[in-house]
């Protein structure tokens, strides 16, 4: 029922973005403008955040509401896959939020760089996950998670504010996972994609 609650408010600030943005009527605007806020108050109270920050997670957008993106870069050595090291003791596949004058492979690599110091190219997409089916917790706004395969060609580790350090693991010795990130059945997901040259991009 929670879910459905999340789902259901998730959907009112939805309609109430897209009559912002299109409506022409004064009144129906204004009406609009409190579903968003009446939208706001109820995440508040479910959450528990104050309505504040919902307001600026939340309704912070303006335009018809489109899925965000997010790029996670897989890249192996040794049939092991990299992954970094988070601030929270938790690991994940180097990625982040697609900048929005950047292309997926663009921001790929950008991500890379970042939180690792390597140089690569990104050569294959593995996947396009909608974030809700597959890692937790949910989220009120819809996220594309984009798996490139991808093979560095130089650089080292430079510390950064995201990142304490990178390490390569095999499959069977995979270790705590970041899990709003990358989840466990993902990172087998890229394992696979590695190993067959005929891999199909799976998509939800």
């Amino acid at each position: 029922m929670d879910d459905k609650l999340v789902n259901w408010i998730a959907e009112l600030q939805s309609i109430a973005q897209a009559g912002l943005t299109y409506g022409k009527d004064v009144y129906d605007r204004e009406r609009y403008q409190r579903i968003r806020e009446i939208t706001a108050e109820m995440m508040a109270a479910k959450t528990g955040l104050s309505l504040e920050k919902v307001t600026d997670l939340f309704c912070g957008e303006t335009g018809y509401q489109t899925p965000k993106v997010d790029t996670r870069a897989a890249i192996f050595k040794d049939n092991k896959i990299l992954l970094v090291h988070e601030s929270d003791g938790t690991w994940s596949l180097p990625g982040g939020w697609v900048e929005f004058n950047l292309s997926i492979k663009e921001n790929t690599i950008k991500e890379i760089r970042e939180e690792t110091g390597l140089e690569a190219t990104a050569e294959k997409i593995i996947a396009i996950h909608d974030r809700n089916k597959h890692n937790v917790p949910e989220y009120v706004y819809g996220v594309c998670k984009v798996f490139v395969l991808c093979r560095v060609h130089g650089g080292e580790f430079v510390e950064n504010i995201e990142t304490t350090g990178f390490e390569y693991f095999a499959e069977d010795e995979i270790p705590t996972l970041a899990l709003a990130k990358n989840n466990e059945e993902q990172v087998k997901m890229c394992f696979r994609a590695y190993n067959d040259p005929n891999w199909e991009v799976e998509f939800d």
